[in-house]
């Protein structure tokens, strides 16, 4: 991997919004700079069952975010700023670091706004001996040219489709074209990855992920058809019901301040059946409002789950 691939932030246009910005010298919309941040890493358990497997994921959770939703669970690190910065070699440590504690793959979330860095880290990983598969946990709303990018070093795709609606993509995301760069992200990832599973594991393909919101049932609806017409066989689905109304941000009182109520659900399940959608994951755990992690915490994620590697406060093997 080339050094030059750095220059990318000089005029940054990695995600749809293309801001052009000199991220040596300053921030762009994702609030970042050309140094990785990162909030923490660590063994995670609570991803659907062919990523999890027996021992966990091994995720790792950046800093900033291109799209930064105004109803994120992660909305610490989207954009709060909780994470400290590393260097691209002490990215491809921790990246080692979980493969030694036994992690099933590397789970990069919300990474796009460090692309270049990315792409450095994870190939002087695997020079170091990294051979467990990669994922590419994003929003669905990188350009397709820095998706080549990104093929060159992930095994499995897991983007969001967030909504196909304009109106809503542009109030909560302000990113009026999402509807437009998520499907051309998630065909051109579907594409580029066959589907292949090994012991119960993912090692290669793509699976979107869509969250229901409520009140909003139509647009999941949308998501829905949409999917089964264009991408039913290539990719798989994970529909999830984990809303939580204390993730949004303050200013939008008329946001949906509640979870999901069973009636909603049963409508979900209504259109799985009627767009003929079988094969993938649904979340039929009871749903509260408790999903939200808190990156203050050196075991962000509620009940301590997820054997910590690296935290933004005390560093790798904490």
């Amino acid at each position: 991997m080339n050094d030059n691939i750095l220059d990318i932030y000089r005029k940054c246009h990695l995600c749809g919004r293309g801001c052009g910005t000199d991220r040596t010298s300053a921030c762009g919309f994702c609030r970042e700079s050309d140094q990785i941040r990162i909030a923490c890493a660590l063994l995670h358990k609570g991803e659907e069952p062919p990523i999890t497997g027996k021992n966990g994921s091994g995720t790792i959770f950046f800093t900033g975010c291109t799209l930064q939703c105004k109803f994120c669970q992660n909305h610490q690190i989207s954009r709060g700023g909780i994470g400290k910065e590393v260097s691209v070699s002490e990215f491809a440590g921790i990246c080692m670091d979980l493969q030694n504690a036994g992690a099933e793959n590397i789970n990069l979330v919300t990474g796009t706004q460090f692309i270049p860095s990315i792409a450095l880290g994870i190939a002087e990983a695997r020079e170091k001996g990294l051979k467990i598969p990669v994922l590419w946990n994003s929003s669905g709303y990188e350009t397709a040219e820095m998706l080549d990018i990104v093929n060159t070093f992930t095994d499995v795709y897991l983007p969001d489709l967030k909504t196909l609606n304009h109106h809503f993509a542009a109030v909560f995301f302000n990113a009026s074209d999402y509807p437009e760069r998520a499907k051309e992200s998630v065909i051109k990832m579907a594409e580029s990855k066959p589907l292949v599973f090994k012991d119960d594991k993912i090692i290669s393909g793509t699976i979107i992920r869509h969250l229901v919101i409520p009140g909003y049932l139509e647009m999941t609806e949308r998501v829905l058809k949409w999917y089964s017409e264009n991408l039913k066989d290539k990719a798989l689905l994970s529909v999830m019901f984990q809303y939580s109304p204390k993730a949004a941000s303050p200013e939008y009182d008329d946001f949906p301040q509640r979870i999901l109520d069973r009636s909603e659900m049963d409508m979900v399940y209504s259109y799985l059946d009627e767009y003929g959608i079988e094969d993938g994951f649904i979340q039929e755990d009871e749903i509260t409002e408790e999903w939200n992690p808190d990156f203050n915490k050196l075991s962000p994620f509620p009940g301590g789950t997820g054997r910590i590697v690296w935290h933004w406060k005390t560093g790798r093997n904490s």
